[in-house]
């Protein structure tokens, strides 16, 4: 299974140079069954690292471009009048998809925003009074832009808590931007890029993450992370029950795609900071680094 990640991870990081730990970060929350927001400026590659991870998967792929005008319909779908049926015919929107990327996010409104609430949690929408199923696996990758840009909503704490991971990819180095500048356009070499992980291993994948174990004491380590983000000064909140479950999976998932079948403090602090900075941001932008940082120094792993 290892190595199988490894070369999932090798063709992505010949799409998306100089990212090998966000592209992991992305892929261990495919396999956590969580979904993924990219906070970077335009141009860094959040759309080429969504699609590139869509066909590399085999995944159906769509992209929606949210805008201040974009109407929940536009994402969950429509029924229209059918002369031929003489009755009344659902159009899916493109929230029907195994990957979906919400394209600037924030630059919709709260109302269009919260048409993903349910999906995302709970793998299905509710339309006109009936439910629908969303495909399987169900991931969705959203990327905003920061919020100090003009014509962006920011997203409400019920947003943020349905994404499981948070990620930023930055600017490339300075050797992966001389390959880029020399190299093929991006958007060619994804279109080449080649199913190497069929449907079933994936779904066998996530299912074995609930198989990774997690020794009481690192479940107890786990817990003083939580409890002491609840006590940190400045916050109003700390880090959720879901957080903490969400965290849990994901170190799990970190842990499988490490060859291991059992999670190590490592695995939790490697996907600590992508799980809960976008938790504990709370309107001070910039400041949810430091407080990792001083969760992560002040809570012992060993107690």
């Amino acid at each position: 299974m290892k190595q199988k990640m490894d070369s999932v991870v090798n063709e992505l990081n010949k799409i998306l140079l100089g990212k090998d730990t966000q592209v992991r970060l992305a892929l261990c929350g495919l396999l956590a069954q969580g979904h993924l927001l990219i906070e970077d400026i335009p141009g860094m590659g959040k759309t080429t690292l969504s699609h590139a991870l869509a066909k590399i998967m085999g995944l159906s792929y769509q992209r929606i471009q949210f805008t201040n005008d974009l109407l929940p319909a536009d994402v969950l779908g429509y029924s229209m009048y059918d002369k031929q049926a003489g009755s009344l015919v659902f159009h899916q929107g493109p929230i029907f998809a195994q990957v979906v990327l919400a394209d600037e996010i924030n630059r919709a409104s709260p109302r269009t925003q919260s048409a993903l609430l349910e999906a995302m949690e709970e793998r299905q929408v509710s339309i006109e009074g009936e439910t629908r199923p969303l495909p399987s696996p169900f991931f969705v990758i959203a990327t905003q832009n920061p919020i100090e840009q003009g014509g962006t909503f920011p997203l409400p704490e019920s947003q943020l808590d349905r994404f499981l991971m948070r990620l930023r990819l930055g600017y490339p180095d300075p050797k992966a931007e001389r390959e880029l500048l020399e190299g093929e356009d991006r958007r060619s070499l994804t279109d080449r890029l080649q199913a190497i992980l069929p449907h079933d291993e994936l779904k066998a994948m996530q299912a074995a993450v609930n198989d990774v174990s997690a020794s009481p004491a690192l479940l107890d380590y786990l817990q003083r992370l939580l409890e002491q983000s609840r006590r940190m000064p400045g916050l109003l909140y700390g880090l959720s029950p879901r957080a903490g479950i969400g965290l849990l999976r994901a170190s799990k998932a970190w842990a499988l795609m490490a060859g291991r079948n059992h999670v190590l403090p490592d695995d939790v602090q490697a996907v600590f900071p992508s799980v809960a900075e976008h938790r504990l941001e709370q309107g001070e932008s910039g400041k949810s680094k430091e407080r990792i940082r001083q969760l992560l120094a002040t809570v012992s792993v060993l107690e």
